[in-house]
């Protein structure tokens, strides 16, 4: 029975997709809401994306440090470390899973509290594609996503080259002799391929607990937690089997 409910829910979400490019928007009115969600979505995050990157790089590479005990070990492997594991996973996959709680709540909370006050059905009635007019300026926004996570990139990194140097674990051209050594270009394309993917879930997933949820104030909260739940479930699962597709 609650097989038949997900394979429903998953139905019922790929069906949600279809409406959201269906029966578009006037340009005029999309073109203020897409500005709208890049302000609410994207250059309202920076400010705690900048924050975890950065410290979290400098976790990283006093943790690598403090395992290299071995005297032979070359401390260039520190800055190594810090590249791969920022750059492969902490990113992309780390940073949307946060994202997954305060854009995914924002986004749920948004458009619940509208399916509660009647507005979504305000605007069935005047003949507007509600899913295309809360949704598409959503994912749109979300395109930019991907310049939030060059930035976590590049703070974690610095982030780990601060907490190295200054913290004598090595010295500045030990570490970034580290970040360039074996450097393989693919792996950017490969964080930016799961980024976009991310995006997509980041922007719908939320957006189909919020829309298709039912009663009152308390229910708006529950589905919030219902699609922070399901967006990280679902990251997780994607960036296993994009890993699997794209580096093996």
């Amino acid at each position: 029975m609650m097989l038949i409910r997900y394979l429903s829910q998953i139905g019922k979400y790929f069906l949600m997709l279809k409406e959201v490019f269906r029966n578009p928007t006037k340009w005029s009115a999309m073109r203020q809401l897409i500005f709208k969600e890049i302000d609410d979505l994207v250059i309202d995050s920076l400010g705690i994306v900048c924050f975890i990157s950065f410290f979290v790089g400098g976790v990283v590479s006093i943790q690598t440090a403090l395992n290299l005990t071995n005297p032979l070990i070359p401390k260039y492997l520190i800055g190594f470390a810090t590249r791969q594991s920022v750059i492969l996973e902490f990113a992309p996959t780390f940073i949307s899973i946060i994202m997954a709680g305060k854009m995914g709540s924002f986004i749920t909370s948004s458009i619940g509290t509208m399916r509660v006050t009647e507005q979504i059905d305000a605007l069935e009635v005047m003949g507007v594609n509600s899913l295309n007019y809360l949704i598409f300026p959503k994912i749109t926004a979300l395109l930019l996503y991907p310049f939030v996570i060059g930035i976590a990139m590049f703070l974690g990194v610095f982030g780990g080259w601060i907490a190295s140097v200054y913290g004598g674990f090595a010295s500045s051209n030990e570490f970034i002799t580290g970040i360039q050594q074996e450097f393989i270009p693919f792996h950017i394309a490969y964080a930016f391929i799961k980024t976009f993917v991310f995006a997509m879930l980041l922007a719908t997933i939320p957006s189909f607990h919020g829309y298709y949820m039912k009663g009152g104030a308390l229910e708006v909260g529950k589905a919030s937690t219902v699609s922070f739940v399901w967006t990280s479930v679902t990251i997780i699962l994607a960036n296993y089997i994009l890993t699997q597709l794209l580096l093996t």
